[in-house]
Protein backbone atom coordinates (compact mmCIF):
# COMPACT_ATOMS: atom_id res chain seq x y z
CA UNK A 1 0.00 0.00 0.00
CA UNK A 2 1.47 3.38 -1.10
CA UNK A 3 1.49 5.92 1.61
CA UNK A 4 -1.31 8.47 -0.50
CA UNK A 5 -3.62 5.51 -0.08
CA UNK A 6 -2.71 5.11 3.63
CA UNK A 7 -2.96 8.56 4.10
CA UNK A 8 -6.59 8.51 2.64
CA UNK A 9 -7.63 5.79 4.91
CA UNK A 10 -6.00 7.48 7.67
CA UNK A 11 -8.41 10.40 7.08
CA UNK A 12 -11.34 8.02 7.01
CA UNK A 13 -10.66 6.81 10.40
CA UNK A 14 -10.30 10.60 11.49
CA UNK A 15 -13.92 11.23 10.01
CA UNK A 16 -15.28 8.01 11.62
CA UNK A 17 -13.71 9.20 15.10
CA UNK A 18 -15.30 12.82 14.84
CA UNK A 19 -18.82 10.89 13.82
CA UNK A 20 -18.30 9.08 16.84
CA UNK A 21 -17.41 12.60 19.11
CA UNK A 22 -21.00 13.82 17.45
CA UNK A 23 -22.69 11.09 18.19
CA UNK A 24 -21.64 10.26 21.87
CA UNK A 25 -21.91 13.84 22.58
CA UNK A 26 -25.69 13.86 21.89
CA UNK A 27 -26.19 10.59 23.90
CA UNK A 28 -24.79 12.24 26.82
CA UNK A 29 -28.19 14.09 26.97
CA UNK A 30 -29.90 11.49 29.14
CA UNK A 31 -28.85 9.51 31.62
CA UNK A 32 -29.60 6.18 30.28
CA UNK A 33 -27.13 6.54 27.33
CA UNK A 34 -24.44 9.17 28.45
CA UNK A 35 -22.28 6.05 29.65
CA UNK A 36 -22.32 5.12 26.63
CA UNK A 37 -22.09 7.91 24.98
CA UNK A 38 -19.13 8.52 27.00
CA UNK A 39 -17.67 5.37 25.73
CA UNK A 40 -18.45 5.52 22.08
CA UNK A 41 -16.75 9.14 22.16
CA UNK A 42 -13.47 7.41 23.85
CA UNK A 43 -13.21 4.72 20.91
CA UNK A 44 -13.50 7.53 18.42
CA UNK A 45 -10.50 9.16 19.82
CA UNK A 46 -8.41 5.90 20.42
CA UNK A 47 -9.17 5.24 16.55
CA UNK A 48 -8.03 8.12 15.13
CA UNK A 49 -5.04 8.10 18.05
CA UNK A 50 -3.93 4.40 16.57
CA UNK A 51 -4.17 6.04 12.99
CA UNK A 52 -2.46 8.67 13.58
CA UNK A 53 0.72 6.42 14.61
CA UNK A 54 0.05 4.20 11.71
CA UNK A 55 0.59 7.25 9.52
CA UNK A 56 3.80 8.62 11.37
CA UNK A 57 5.31 5.50 11.37
CA UNK A 58 4.76 4.78 7.71
CA UNK A 59 6.01 8.34 6.96
CA UNK A 60 9.67 8.78 6.22
CA UNK A 61 12.11 10.60 8.16
CA UNK A 62 10.97 9.61 11.76
CA UNK A 63 13.67 9.68 13.88
CA UNK A 64 14.11 7.75 16.95
CA UNK A 65 13.75 10.14 19.70
CA UNK A 66 10.87 11.08 18.64
CA UNK A 67 9.26 7.60 19.06
CA UNK A 68 10.75 7.40 22.36
CA UNK A 69 9.29 11.11 23.10
CA UNK A 70 6.07 9.50 22.16
CA UNK A 71 6.52 6.60 23.82
CA UNK A 72 7.47 8.49 26.83
CA UNK A 73 3.75 10.07 26.74
CA UNK A 74 1.79 7.61 26.26
CA UNK A 75 2.79 5.80 29.35
CA UNK A 76 2.93 8.79 31.31
CA UNK A 77 -0.21 10.59 30.37
CA UNK A 78 -2.07 7.45 30.01
CA UNK A 79 -0.98 6.32 33.29
CA UNK A 80 -2.35 9.81 35.08
CA UNK A 81 -4.75 9.41 33.68
CA UNK A 82 -6.20 5.98 34.45
CA UNK A 83 -4.84 6.75 38.08
CA UNK A 84 -6.84 9.64 38.69
CA UNK A 85 -10.07 8.04 36.87
CA UNK A 86 -9.87 5.11 39.51
CA UNK A 87 -8.68 6.75 42.65
CA UNK A 88 -9.99 10.37 42.45
CA UNK A 89 -13.14 10.60 44.21
CA UNK A 90 -16.93 12.30 42.85
CA UNK A 91 -16.73 15.53 44.83
CA UNK A 92 -12.88 16.43 42.73
CA UNK A 93 -14.40 16.35 39.79
CA UNK A 94 -14.41 19.96 39.42
CA UNK A 95 -10.63 20.58 40.26
CA UNK A 96 -9.67 17.36 38.16
CA UNK A 97 -11.46 18.69 34.94
CA UNK A 98 -9.96 22.61 35.61
CA UNK A 99 -7.10 20.50 35.70
CA UNK A 100 -7.42 18.36 32.41
CA UNK A 101 -8.45 22.21 31.06
CA UNK A 102 -4.78 23.21 31.83
CA UNK A 103 -3.21 20.02 30.93
CA UNK A 104 -5.67 20.68 26.97
CA UNK A 105 -4.36 24.30 26.42
CA UNK A 106 -1.13 23.94 27.80
CA UNK A 107 -0.21 21.11 25.11
CA UNK A 108 -2.39 22.75 22.11
CA UNK A 109 -0.06 26.19 23.25
CA UNK A 110 2.93 24.18 23.22
CA UNK A 111 2.28 22.45 19.28
CA UNK A 112 1.81 25.73 18.15
CA UNK A 113 4.87 27.40 19.96
CA UNK A 114 6.84 24.05 18.32
CA UNK A 115 5.65 25.05 14.72
CA UNK A 116 6.11 28.58 14.78
CA UNK A 117 9.76 28.19 15.88
CA UNK A 118 10.92 25.56 13.26
CA UNK A 119 9.63 27.88 10.83
CA UNK A 120 11.53 30.74 11.83
CA UNK A 121 14.31 27.97 12.58
CA UNK A 122 14.34 27.20 8.83
CA UNK A 123 14.19 30.82 7.93
CA UNK A 124 10.58 29.94 6.27
CA UNK A 125 7.91 32.59 5.35
CA UNK A 126 5.05 31.98 7.11
CA UNK A 127 1.46 32.01 5.78
CA UNK A 128 -0.75 34.83 6.88
CA UNK A 129 -3.36 31.42 7.88
CA UNK A 130 -0.76 30.04 10.04
CA UNK A 131 0.24 32.69 11.58
CA UNK A 132 -3.48 33.39 12.46
CA UNK A 133 -3.73 29.77 14.24
CA UNK A 134 -0.16 29.79 15.94
CA UNK A 135 -1.04 33.16 17.64
CA UNK A 136 -4.65 32.48 18.33
CA UNK A 137 -3.88 28.93 19.57
CA UNK A 138 -1.12 30.35 21.70
CA UNK A 139 -3.09 32.74 23.72
CA UNK A 140 -6.04 30.45 24.32
CA UNK A 141 -4.29 28.36 25.45
CA UNK A 142 -1.70 29.82 27.70
CA UNK A 143 -4.93 31.92 29.39
CA UNK A 144 -6.53 28.58 29.53
CA UNK A 145 -3.34 26.98 31.06
CA UNK A 146 -2.74 29.38 33.96
CA UNK A 147 -6.86 30.36 34.34
CA UNK A 148 -8.23 26.67 34.97
CA UNK A 149 -4.49 26.12 37.60
CA UNK A 150 -5.95 28.91 39.62
CA UNK A 151 -9.75 27.55 39.54
CA UNK A 152 -8.48 23.84 40.31
CA UNK A 153 -6.55 25.70 43.33
CA UNK A 154 -9.36 27.85 44.50
CA UNK A 155 -11.54 24.54 44.23
CA UNK A 156 -9.41 21.97 45.89
CA UNK A 157 -8.58 24.69 48.71
CA UNK A 158 -4.50 25.32 48.01
CA UNK A 159 -5.61 28.74 46.80
CA UNK A 160 -8.54 30.84 48.75
CA UNK A 161 -11.87 30.55 47.19
CA UNK A 162 -12.69 34.00 48.15
CA UNK A 163 -12.30 36.76 45.45
CA UNK A 164 -8.55 37.46 45.66
CA UNK A 165 -8.49 40.86 44.15
CA UNK A 166 -5.23 42.68 42.53
CA UNK A 167 -4.90 46.88 42.97
CA UNK A 168 -5.69 48.01 39.79
CA UNK A 169 -6.67 44.63 38.31
CA UNK A 170 -9.10 45.32 36.10
CA UNK A 171 -6.56 48.07 33.98
CA UNK A 172 -3.73 45.22 34.74
CA UNK A 173 -6.03 43.05 32.69
CA UNK A 174 -6.97 45.46 29.79
CA UNK A 175 -3.63 45.97 28.96
CA UNK A 176 -2.19 42.85 29.03
CA UNK A 177 -5.17 42.03 26.84
CA UNK A 178 -3.98 45.11 25.02
CA UNK A 179 -0.47 43.93 24.87
CA UNK A 180 -1.37 39.94 23.40
CA UNK A 181 -3.27 42.22 20.65
CA UNK A 182 -0.94 44.49 19.61
CA UNK A 183 1.76 41.61 19.34
CA UNK A 184 -0.72 39.23 17.55
CA UNK A 185 -1.19 42.25 14.99
CA UNK A 186 2.42 42.51 14.38
CA UNK A 187 2.82 38.96 13.59
CA UNK A 188 0.24 39.30 11.05
CA UNK A 189 1.62 42.12 9.37
CA UNK A 190 3.79 39.39 7.94
CA UNK A 191 6.68 39.56 10.94
CA UNK A 192 8.50 36.61 11.95
CA UNK A 193 9.40 37.30 15.92
CA UNK A 194 10.09 34.42 18.28
CA UNK A 195 10.37 36.97 21.13
CA UNK A 196 7.39 38.89 20.05
CA UNK A 197 5.50 35.17 20.52
CA UNK A 198 6.99 35.03 23.67
CA UNK A 199 5.70 38.65 24.68
CA UNK A 200 2.44 36.94 23.72
CA UNK A 201 2.41 34.41 26.14
CA UNK A 202 3.51 35.95 29.02
CA UNK A 203 0.94 38.59 28.66
CA UNK A 204 -2.04 35.73 27.66
CA UNK A 205 -0.45 33.47 31.22
CA UNK A 206 -0.18 36.51 33.63
CA UNK A 207 -4.25 37.35 32.03
CA UNK A 208 -5.39 33.60 32.75
CA UNK A 209 -4.14 34.48 36.56
CA UNK A 210 -5.37 38.20 37.42
CA UNK A 211 -8.89 36.85 35.50
CA UNK A 212 -9.57 34.21 37.65
CA UNK A 213 -7.77 35.43 40.96
CA UNK A 214 -10.77 37.66 41.57
CA UNK A 215 -13.50 35.28 41.20
CA UNK A 216 -14.98 33.31 43.73
CA UNK A 217 -15.68 30.15 44.29
CA UNK A 218 -19.59 30.11 44.11
CA UNK A 219 -18.92 31.90 40.52
CA UNK A 220 -16.97 28.15 39.25
CA UNK A 221 -19.38 26.95 37.85
CA UNK A 222 -19.65 29.59 34.60
CA UNK A 223 -15.44 29.56 35.07
CA UNK A 224 -15.02 25.83 34.52
CA UNK A 225 -17.82 26.36 31.24
CA UNK A 226 -15.82 29.43 30.09
CA UNK A 227 -12.72 27.78 30.38
CA UNK A 228 -13.67 24.42 28.87
CA UNK A 229 -14.49 26.29 25.62
CA UNK A 230 -11.63 28.03 25.89
CA UNK A 231 -9.66 24.43 25.52
CA UNK A 232 -11.76 23.14 22.79
CA UNK A 233 -10.74 26.45 20.96
CA UNK A 234 -7.03 26.23 21.63
CA UNK A 235 -7.72 22.14 20.65
CA UNK A 236 -8.95 23.24 17.58
CA UNK A 237 -6.86 26.25 16.18
CA UNK A 238 -3.89 23.37 17.33
CA UNK A 239 -5.38 21.22 14.72
CA UNK A 240 -5.32 23.87 11.58
CA UNK A 241 -1.26 24.36 12.90
CA UNK A 242 -1.37 20.11 12.58
CA UNK A 243 -3.68 20.04 9.67
CA UNK A 244 -5.07 17.48 11.39
CA UNK A 245 -8.94 17.19 10.83
CA UNK A 246 -10.16 15.41 13.94
CA UNK A 247 -8.40 17.92 16.17
CA UNK A 248 -10.43 20.66 14.51
CA UNK A 249 -13.87 18.92 14.77
CA UNK A 250 -13.20 17.26 18.56
CA UNK A 251 -11.75 21.18 19.61
CA UNK A 252 -14.80 23.11 17.68
CA UNK A 253 -17.17 20.54 19.51
CA UNK A 254 -15.92 21.06 22.68
CA UNK A 255 -15.66 24.75 22.19
CA UNK A 256 -19.00 25.53 21.18
CA UNK A 257 -20.58 22.95 23.47
CA UNK A 258 -18.75 25.51 26.22
CA UNK A 259 -19.35 28.49 25.06
CA UNK A 260 -23.24 27.92 24.59
CA UNK A 261 -23.19 26.47 28.34
CA UNK A 262 -21.13 29.02 29.56
CA UNK A 263 -23.75 31.58 28.46
CA UNK A 264 -27.13 29.59 29.87
CA UNK A 265 -24.93 29.50 33.00
CA UNK A 266 -24.35 33.43 33.27
CA UNK A 267 -27.64 33.88 32.19
CA UNK A 268 -28.50 31.49 35.03
CA UNK A 269 -26.95 33.85 37.78
CA UNK A 270 -27.72 37.05 35.97
CA UNK A 271 -24.11 37.88 35.06
CA UNK A 272 -22.81 38.74 31.71
CA UNK A 273 -19.68 36.53 29.70
CA UNK A 274 -17.47 39.72 30.01
CA UNK A 275 -17.75 40.87 33.43
CA UNK A 276 -16.58 37.40 34.65
CA UNK A 277 -13.49 37.91 32.15
CA UNK A 278 -12.46 41.34 33.41
CA UNK A 279 -12.97 40.58 36.71
CA UNK A 280 -15.46 38.67 39.03
CA UNK A 281 -16.44 39.84 42.61
CA UNK A 282 -18.00 38.33 45.45
CA UNK A 283 -19.28 38.76 49.23
CA UNK A 284 -18.45 38.48 52.43
CA UNK A 285 -18.94 36.20 55.85
CA UNK A 286 -21.23 36.95 58.48
CA UNK A 287 -21.87 36.25 61.55
CA UNK A 288 -24.23 33.47 62.85
CA UNK A 289 -27.72 34.81 63.95
CA UNK A 290 -27.25 37.95 62.22
CA UNK A 291 -29.89 40.14 61.32
CA UNK A 292 -29.83 40.75 57.24
CA UNK A 293 -30.17 44.30 56.02
CA UNK A 294 -33.37 45.29 55.15
CA UNK A 295 -35.08 44.52 58.22
CA UNK A 296 -36.63 41.23 59.89
CA UNK A 297 -34.37 38.62 61.97
CA UNK A 298 -32.87 36.06 62.40
CA UNK A 299 -34.48 32.46 63.83
CA UNK A 300 -32.28 29.98 64.75
CA UNK A 301 -33.73 26.57 65.27
CA UNK A 302 -32.54 22.98 67.06
CA UNK A 303 -32.05 19.53 64.88
CA UNK A 304 -35.01 17.76 66.70
CA UNK A 305 -37.12 20.92 66.21
CA UNK A 306 -36.42 20.12 62.47
CA UNK A 307 -36.49 16.40 62.48
CA UNK A 308 -40.16 16.77 63.76
CA UNK A 309 -41.33 18.74 61.07
CA UNK A 310 -39.32 16.56 58.26
CA UNK A 311 -40.88 12.83 59.94
CA UNK A 312 -44.48 14.24 59.93
CA UNK A 313 -44.07 15.94 56.93
CA UNK A 314 -46.21 14.41 53.52
CA UNK A 315 -43.68 16.27 50.89
CA UNK A 316 -40.73 17.46 51.72
CA UNK A 317 -38.08 19.60 48.94
CA UNK A 318 -34.32 19.25 49.64
CA UNK A 319 -32.17 22.18 47.93
CA UNK A 320 -28.84 21.33 47.14
CA UNK A 321 -26.77 23.98 46.53
CA UNK A 322 -22.55 24.75 47.15
CA UNK A 323 -22.31 24.03 50.61
CA UNK A 324 -23.29 20.85 50.42
CA UNK A 325 -20.69 20.22 47.19
CA UNK A 326 -18.09 21.49 49.88
CA UNK A 327 -19.10 19.40 52.87
CA UNK A 328 -19.65 16.25 50.43
CA UNK A 329 -22.41 15.27 52.39
CA UNK A 330 -24.55 14.10 49.43
CA UNK A 331 -24.20 10.66 51.02
CA UNK A 332 -25.22 12.46 54.21
CA UNK A 333 -28.30 14.11 52.40
CA UNK A 334 -29.08 10.70 51.06
CA UNK A 335 -29.50 8.57 54.25
CA UNK A 336 -31.70 11.37 55.56
CA UNK A 337 -34.11 10.99 52.67
CA UNK A 338 -34.32 7.32 52.62
CA UNK A 339 -35.24 7.24 56.37
CA UNK A 340 -37.95 9.88 55.94
CA UNK A 341 -39.13 7.57 52.72
CA UNK A 342 -39.31 4.88 55.23
CA UNK A 343 -41.71 6.77 56.81
CA UNK A 344 -44.07 7.59 54.18
CA UNK A 345 -42.52 11.17 53.28
CA UNK A 346 -42.01 12.27 49.71
CA UNK A 347 -38.87 13.31 49.03
CA UNK A 348 -37.42 15.51 45.87
CA UNK A 349 -34.55 17.88 45.32
CA UNK A 350 -34.59 20.72 43.61
CA UNK A 351 -31.52 21.16 41.14
CA UNK A 352 -31.04 24.80 39.93
CA UNK A 353 -29.12 25.52 36.73
CA UNK A 354 -25.93 26.48 38.72
CA UNK A 355 -25.93 24.13 41.68
CA UNK A 356 -22.32 22.87 42.77
CA UNK A 357 -19.27 23.65 41.62
CA UNK A 358 -19.84 23.39 37.89
CA UNK A 359 -22.29 22.45 35.19
CA UNK A 360 -24.14 18.68 36.34
CA UNK A 361 -22.19 18.55 39.08
CA UNK A 362 -24.92 18.67 41.43
CA UNK A 363 -26.67 16.14 39.48
CA UNK A 364 -23.64 13.98 39.55
CA UNK A 365 -23.02 13.71 43.23
CA UNK A 366 -26.18 13.18 43.93
CA UNK A 367 -26.16 10.22 41.38
CA UNK A 368 -22.76 9.16 43.33
CA UNK A 369 -24.71 9.04 45.95
CA UNK A 370 -27.17 7.04 44.66
CA UNK A 371 -30.02 8.93 44.80
CA UNK A 372 -32.61 7.58 42.01
CA UNK A 373 -32.31 10.53 39.20
CA UNK A 374 -36.21 10.54 39.15
CA UNK A 375 -36.05 12.56 42.21
CA UNK A 376 -34.00 14.90 40.54
CA UNK A 377 -36.17 17.77 39.04
CA UNK A 378 -34.72 20.58 37.17
CA UNK A 379 -35.74 24.13 38.62
CA UNK A 380 -38.55 24.97 36.44
CA UNK A 381 -40.33 21.06 37.03
CA UNK A 382 -40.30 21.55 40.81
CA UNK A 383 -41.17 25.24 41.16
CA UNK A 384 -44.87 24.67 40.73
CA UNK A 385 -44.45 21.69 43.36
CA UNK A 386 -43.08 24.57 46.45
CA UNK A 387 -47.11 25.86 47.46
CA UNK A 388 -48.07 22.28 47.55
CA UNK A 389 -44.32 21.35 49.84
CA UNK A 390 -44.55 20.74 53.85
CA UNK A 391 -40.95 21.64 54.44
CA UNK A 392 -38.25 23.07 51.86
CA UNK A 393 -34.83 21.88 53.33
CA UNK A 394 -32.33 24.24 51.81
CA UNK A 395 -28.75 22.65 52.13
CA UNK A 396 -26.11 24.86 51.18
CA UNK A 397 -28.03 27.09 48.76
CA UNK A 398 -27.43 30.78 49.12
CA UNK A 399 -28.06 33.17 45.84
CA UNK A 400 -30.32 30.65 43.73
CA UNK A 401 -33.10 31.21 46.87
CA UNK A 402 -33.02 34.83 47.38
CA UNK A 403 -36.58 36.42 46.28
CA UNK A 404 -34.60 39.77 45.65
CA UNK A 405 -34.08 38.16 42.13
CA UNK A 406 -37.79 38.87 41.62
CA UNK A 407 -37.26 42.73 42.19
CA UNK A 408 -35.76 45.56 40.14
CA UNK A 409 -32.56 47.49 41.66
CA UNK A 410 -30.71 44.19 42.98
CA UNK A 411 -27.67 42.40 41.69
CA UNK A 412 -29.62 39.61 41.61
CA UNK A 413 -32.26 40.96 39.65
CA UNK A 414 -33.71 38.72 36.72
CA UNK A 415 -32.21 36.26 37.99
CA UNK A 416 -34.31 32.71 38.00
CA UNK A 417 -34.59 31.44 41.61
CA UNK A 418 -35.90 27.99 43.16
CA UNK A 419 -39.24 29.40 44.59
CA UNK A 420 -38.40 27.90 48.17
CA UNK A 421 -40.44 30.74 49.62
CA UNK A 422 -43.32 29.66 49.01
CA UNK A 423 -43.18 26.40 50.77
CA UNK A 424 -45.18 25.82 53.86
CA UNK A 425 -42.19 25.62 56.00
CA UNK A 426 -38.28 26.21 55.14
CA UNK A 427 -35.31 25.29 57.04
CA UNK A 428 -32.36 26.41 56.22
CA UNK A 429 -28.94 24.35 57.15
CA UNK A 430 -25.83 26.30 56.87
CA UNK A 431 -22.39 27.50 58.57
CA UNK A 432 -22.96 31.00 58.95
CA UNK A 433 -24.54 34.19 57.89
CA UNK A 434 -21.95 34.59 54.95
CA UNK A 435 -23.22 35.65 51.93
CA UNK A 436 -23.19 34.42 48.22
CA UNK A 437 -21.08 35.30 44.80
CA UNK A 438 -23.58 38.73 44.64
CA UNK A 439 -22.43 39.84 48.10
CA UNK A 440 -26.19 40.49 49.26
CA UNK A 441 -28.03 39.23 51.93
CA UNK A 442 -30.64 36.61 51.43
CA UNK A 443 -34.27 37.62 52.08
CA UNK A 444 -34.86 34.42 52.71
CA UNK A 445 -33.12 34.17 55.79
CA UNK A 446 -35.58 36.70 57.49
CA UNK A 447 -38.67 34.84 56.48
CA UNK A 448 -41.49 34.33 59.37
CA UNK A 449 -41.20 30.69 57.82
CA UNK A 450 -37.71 30.34 57.82
CA UNK A 451 -35.48 28.63 60.44
CA UNK A 452 -31.87 28.54 60.28
CA UNK A 453 -30.02 25.51 61.36
CA UNK A 454 -26.33 26.81 61.58
CA UNK A 455 -23.95 23.61 61.19
CA UNK A 456 -21.86 22.16 58.23
CA UNK A 457 -24.00 20.96 55.97
CA UNK A 458 -22.76 17.39 57.09
CA UNK A 459 -22.76 17.25 60.47
CA UNK A 460 -26.40 19.26 60.54
CA UNK A 461 -27.72 16.47 57.83
CA UNK A 462 -26.29 13.76 60.25
CA UNK A 463 -27.58 15.03 63.48
CA UNK A 464 -31.18 15.61 61.97
CA UNK A 465 -31.26 12.07 60.92
CA UNK A 466 -30.02 11.24 64.35
CA UNK A 467 -32.91 13.16 66.08
CA UNK A 468 -35.60 11.84 63.28
CA UNK A 469 -34.23 8.08 64.20
CA UNK A 470 -34.81 8.77 67.60
CA UNK A 471 -38.04 9.78 67.23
Amino acid sequence: MDFATLESIVRLVWLAGASCFIIGLIRMNSPATARNGNRLSAAGMAAAVVATGILLAARAGTPGTAWLIIAVGVVIGGGAGLWTARTVKMTAMPQLVSLFNAVGGGAAALVAIDDYLRFERLGEAVALETTIAVVLDVIIGSVTFTGSLIASGKLQGLIAGKPILIPGGRIVTLALAAIAVGGALFLFAGNVSSPVLMLIIAAALIFGITMVLPIGGADMPVVISLLNAFTGTAVAMAGFVLENDVLIIAGALVGASGAILTKLMADAMNRSVMNIMIGGFGGGEGTAGAAVEGGGSVRSIGADDVAIQLAYASHVIVVPGYGLAVAQAQHAVRELAELLEERGVDVKYAIHPVAGRMPGHMNVLLAEANVPYPQLKEMDDINPEFERCDVALVVGANDVTNPAARRPGSPVSGMPILDVDKARSIVVIKRSMGRGYAGIDNELYTNEKTGMLFADAKDGLAALTAAVKAL
